[in-house]
């Protein structure tokens, strides 16, 4: 068995109990020798079933022949071949972009239980940690290209990682295998191909070990986030947070707790915190984390992140995605018996009890006046302040009128109008659209 061969092994049978292997083929030389060794291996061992799968973008007239080129490799081979067509939206960076389509695709088109395999090597790593180096990225961006992670139903797998693309060339050649030459790989407008064509290459003239260092240092890098994220991790049990209403599941963090770290520790735990539900932002947009921190009791603030927000309520601090930052579609529901009754882009309203009355159901507008036994009748926002109902909610609580008089404000039954007593008015808070980013390459 060659050399490579036996990398790749050793990379992939940690894996074998998965449902299947799957390539992402594009019909270059490293995906080529990936799909072709694992061909050969899966003849002498005992691996899980293979297919592959191309992610067509059509970005260039050159493209247009690849998806044949790949039907036939894989049919040469006796590969069944998946091939998915994507629109690139257009933007400045078409390369992250299609990058980025890319993934959704792998992600959408993933199964249970089954590990896509990918073809980044050594000269990939090296490529991006100078990439990201440039970008002032820090310690996370510096672990480099993940050997594996989770994506979708399954898990990426990247076994080519510690070959350098000179050993998959030979090897391509020795096989004597055919693959696509990409056109937009001998222009240096990108600048991964910049990288990859000008400076790499001068560098390894000078260091000829340079892409060994920088794993190394991609290894180091990875060390040092696992004592970060140990950090964190024991800094959010200190700080969780607890919104005091127990239908009201949001993520969150208690201001004044979190303000006893150092600004250091208060950024670290907010990365990893924030990790599942937003892009991190860049150094400069930092400051908005402190101006949230340090406002006015009375005030409202609001850090905008990518698909979201942070904002303050009641010493916590809430993730709130994009959904709960709109407001909700109008409203205009009549009750005539108890049920479960779906609101539109707003969870669901569910009423028990005896309904001797239309009930008109509606959100806030302003102005409610709810009668209170003993108090008479009291405004609703001072109401909602002494039921320490947050903000961002408010708009969002369905209200139940009858004769355009508000009887019940749903989840909290201590403003019902005496008359209904006898209901009970619960709204199913909508589950946060949250999903685990696949923008990491």
């Amino acid at each position: 068995m060659l050399e490579l061969e036996k990398i790749v092994l050793n990379a992939v049978q940690p894996w074998s109990h998965a449902q299947r292997f799957c390539v992402a083929f594009s019909g270059g030389m490293d995906s080529t020798v990936l799909l072709y060794t694992l061909t050969q291996l899966a003849q002498q061992h005992a691996l899980p079933a293979l297919r592959a799968i191309y992610i067509h973008h059509g970005l260039q007239e050159a493209a247009q022949s690849w998806p044949e080129h790949c039907q036939q490799v894989c049919d040469a081979l006796q590969v069944p071949l998946s091939i998915v067509r994507v629109s690139v939206a257009p933007v400045a960076s078409v390369e992250q972009a299609a990058r980025e389509a890319r993934y959704a695709a792998f992600a959408q088109h993933l199964q249970a239980d089954e590990v896509l395999m990918m073809a980044q090597h050594q000269d990939d790593q090296a490529e991006t940690l100078l990439f990201r180096l440039m970008r002032g990225t820090g310690v996370a961006g510096l672990r480099g290209i993940p050997v594996a992670r989770p994506l979708a139903q399954g898990h990426v797998l990247r076994p080519l990682l510690t070959i350098s693309q000179q050993q998959l060339l030979q090897y391509a050649k020795q096989h004597q295998l055919v693959w696509i030459e990409d056109p937009t790989n001998v222009t240096d407008s990108f600048d991964r191909n910049y990288l990859r064509r000008q400076v790499i290459p001068a560098l390894k003239s000078r260091w000829p070990t340079m892409q060994h260092s920088l794993q190394r240092t991609a290894e180091h890098m990875h060390e040092a986030q696992q004592l970060l994220d140990d950090l964190a991790y024991e800094d959010l049990q200190r700080v969780q947070g607890d919104s005091g209403l127990d239908w009201l599941i949001l993520p969150c963090l208690n201001l004044e707790k979190l303000r006893e770290l150092t600004l250091v520790r208060q950024k670290n735990l907010l990365r990893y915190w924030l990790a599942p539900f937003t892009l991190l932002p860049d150094a400069a947009h930092w400051a908005g984390w402190e101006s949230l921190r340090d406002a006015q009791t009375d005030a409202q603030p609001l850090w905008r992140l990518h698909s979201g927000a942070l904002v303050r309520s009641q010493n916590q601090i809430y993730w709130l995605a994009e959904f709960w930052l709109q407001p909700p579609p109008d409203l205009n529901l009549t009750v005539n018996c108890a049920g479960c009754y779906p609101l539109p882009d707003n969870g669901v309203l569910l009423i028990s009890g005896d309904v001797s009355v239309p009930l008109q159901v509606r959100y806030r507008q302003g102005g409610e006046r709810f009668f209170i036994v003993d108090r008479g009748h009291r405004d609703l926002k001072r109401l909602l302040q002494e039921q320490a109902i947050p903000q961002f909610i408010r708009a969002r609580l369905p209200l139940l009128f009858v004769a355009e008089q508000p009887v019940a404000l749903a989840n909290v039954p201590a403003l019902n109008h005496p008359d209904i007593k006898h209901l009970r008015v619960t709204w199913q808070v909508p589950a946060a659209v949250e999903h685990q980013l696949a923008h990491e390459i």
